[in-house]
């Protein structure tokens, strides 16, 4: 964080620190709930993620008022009500179109995102503004209701004693619709992300809808999607994850080696968001998250990867040698290279008419200016560096040979090399090449009105213009009588391949906010359970006369026929919940055994509960089995893996994330399965 005199132009550091004085105040009030920004913070970014919010609403209230008039224009046979109706869909869909551009200027807005730090006084280290994402916006959601109904239905808990685990859930859902624009930020998403496995495990049956819907904003265009299942939930907040690290990746310092590194990775997980989303989610109801706009917020995070690991290179790069400086021409072919398939992708039919104009011009753009820039560098090396002597030429011949596509006409290597004239025919060639593709990167920012504004971009554009032609006139010669022929283009190479870095969900531990109502591997959505039932049993000459298995909760592994705890009516496969009203659920073997042996001539009253389907011990056995073999880490940190369909009343149909998850008491994350022990023994 910067210090106090220091301000960010984009307000983002404001809104960072108010977040930090909610979460201080919180810390005090005794809640260590992470929270999220301030949403009555005057900042730039608070403005615009209003903004945003507004349009979305009034978008919505549009396309509901098209619907009722197409709905009526539909019904009616009266030809004056239609054409009155016509009327206002005309009217309804021109407003649509302002709000639609509208929404688009403000997703174009990277200026807001930037740091300030963007133009350095270095020309070498002169940087192009990246393009970030805005957050998808969602309304309120009221779960009060219905989750202590179904706690009092499927789990036979009285709904009221868990209000306030509800409630904060509740508030941890509404924190983070507003995440500070850093690693906090990101912690909270994650956080709120890990609490929707267990909500899902815990409430959402896979026969029964909740009866809620969750209601999201295309992050693009405004427009509203809702559904029941809550895989839209995790994908939309997923989609926000990877949105927060483009922000965050678009405001480092890239003037500076640290700033690079925090933007490469940044947007290296920003691409290893969408790319997960895109893998593991299929016919999402809003655009901003179909696998064709997915696959290509992928490849402009890779690309915006590329563009740092170039300005990367001219830092590190200090030495102006001759291969250096291929080097850096080959890097920048690489830039435009990848910048190029952004835009092929950005211009296919089911991605064009969604992405702003303004994305596509951007990338365009960038496209021609790191074009010019690689026959820039190239034409550098040639000029300003000295010919090469007999010791360094094995090593540049072996660097040219390739350098180029194809070789450039004209006379052998080992002669264009030593040779100062030829090196300067052909670097001239070069910068005639950098020179028509800066002014075609000009042209096409000029057919934009949104780019125009952008002044930091007319000056990146302007400066490396001006910087070629100065050299241009340099290296030209009023006896030059030779036409200056066309360089080859330089083959792209990089020294740094980006990485698609999916999502850590582990990194971020939470703890199972209704851990009470008792460990997941029995007290969940998908099991079914008979009315829990109380029995006294009274100790006999060969004990209680049932064996037990197991943890958290214990298992009555078997039953002695004719035994006290046959009489009482325990069978196989039951579970202890309770002994003497003491609550067992998360209570280990050892625990039960010492309630139990602790019992006097008074006896003893067992709470238990048996799974609907696995009575006796063959059943009990098996489950047993399934979930022993169902424990264990996710492999490389992945919390889901694709699963069958969802059985769900929506419209369209989203996959179900699987969860796997290992043995823990507390249900910290990863998420306990008990299985049945070897410590088995009669009691």
């Amino acid at each position: 964080m910067m210090p106090p005199e220091e301000k960010s132009p984009d307000g983002g550091e404001e809104g960072d620190r108010a977040s930090g004085l909610v979460l201080l105040q919180a810390l005090k009030s005794g809640s260590a709930r992470k929270q999220g920004c301030d949403p009555f913070a005057q900042t730039q970014r608070s403005k615009l993620q209003h903004r945003r919010a507004r349009i979305n609403q009034q978008i919505n209230k549009e396309m509901r008022m098209r619907a009722g008039a197409e709905n009526l224009f539909r019904a009616t046979s009266n030809h004056k009500v239609k054409e009155t109706v016509a009327l206002e869909l005309s009217y309804v869909n021109s407003n649509l179109q302002l709000l639609k551009e509208e929404l688009e200027e403000l997703n174009s807005s990277m200026d807001v995102y930037q740091n300030d730090r963007l133009l350095s006084s270095s020309s070498e280290s002169i940087s192009v503004p990246m393009i970030p994402l805005g957050l998808k916006e969602t309304k309120e959601l009221d779960l009060l209701v219905p989750l202590k109904d179904l706690i009092s239905e499927h789990y036979g808990e009285e709904g009221i004693l868990f209000e306030k685990e509800i409630k904060e859930f509740m508030e941890l859902r509404q924190a983070m619709r507003t995440p500070s624009r850093n690693e906090a930020g990101l912690e909270l998403l994650m956080e709120y992300y890990n609490q929707l496995y267990f909500l899902d495990s815990r409430f959402f049956p896979p026969t029964k809808s909740l009866g809620v819907f969750f209601h999201w904003y295309d992050s693009l265009t405004g427009v509203p999607s809702h559904q029941r299942a809550l895989a839209f939930e995790k994908g939309s907040v997923l989609f926000n994850i990877g949105a927060l690290h483009t922000q965050i990746g678009a405001r480092q310092d890239r003037a500076s080696l640290p700033g690079l590194n925090q933007a490469i990775d940044a947007f290296q997980k920003a691409a290893g968001a969408f790319n997960y989303l895109k893998e593991n989610f299929s016919n999402a109801p809003s655009l901003d998250m179909s696998a064709a706009s997915l696959n290509m917020l992928v490849r402009l995070m890779v690309a915006q990867v590329q563009e740092c690991v170039f300005e990367k290179m001219t830092l590190l790069r200090a030495q102006h040698d001759f291969l250096t400086r291929l080097q850096l021409a080959q890097e920048a072919a690489r830039v435009e290279d990848v910048y190029s398939l952004v835009h092929q992708t950005m211009t296919q039919a089911h991605v064009k008419d969604y992405v702003p104009f303004s994305w596509t011009t951007m990338v365009h753009v960038k496209s021609e200016h790191f074009k010019a820039l690689s026959h820039y560098f190239a034409a550098i090396a040639l000029c300003d560096c000295p010919a090469a002597s007999d010791a360094e030429l094995p090593e540049q011949e072996k660097a040219f040979i390739q350098f180029h596509v194809t070789m450039p006409e004209g006379p052998s290597l080992r002669v264009l090399l030593q040779d100062p004239e030829e090196r300067r025919k052909l670097g001239k060639a070069h910068l005639k090449k950098a020179i028509m593709k800066h002014e075609e990167a000009m042209r096409i920012h000029g057919l934009c009105k949104i780019l125009r504004k952008m002044d930091i971009l007319q000056e990146v554009l302007s400066f490396a213009h001006k910087r070629s032609l100065s050299k241009y006139s340099e290296i030209d010669h009023e006896e030059d009588f030779f036409e200056t022929g066309d360089a080859p283009d330089i083959h792209p190479k990089t020294h740094q391949k980006p990485e698609i870095k999916s999502p850590n969900f582990s990194q971020v531990k939470v703890t199972d906010l209704f851990h009470r109502l008792g460990p997941l591997s029995v007290f969940s959505a998908k099991n079914k359970w008979y009315p829990a039932r109380r029995v006294h049993l009274m100790r006999g000459e060969n004990g209680f006369g049932f064996t037990l298995r197991g943890d958290s909760p214990v298992l009555i592994a078997g039953v002695i026929p004719g035994g006290c705890a046959a009489e009482a009516g325990l069978k196989e496969g039951d579970y202890i919940i309770s002994v003497n009203g003491k609550d067992c659920k998360w209570s280990k073997h050892a625990e039960v055994v010492q309630l139990l042996k602790s019992t006097g001539e008074e006896g003893v009253e067992i709470g238990v509960i048996t799974l609907q389907g696995s009575e006796g011990p063959k059943a009990a056995d098996k489950k047993a089995a399934a979930m022993s073999s169902g424990s264990g880490m996710l492999k490389s940190n992945k919390e889901n893996s694709r699963k069958s369909l969802m059985n769900s009343k929506s419209a369209s149909t989203l996959l179900v994330w699987s969860k796997k998850s290992k043995r823990s008491k507390k249900s910290t994350y990863g998420i306990p399965f008990t299985a049945v022990g070897d410590n088995e023994a009669m009691y």
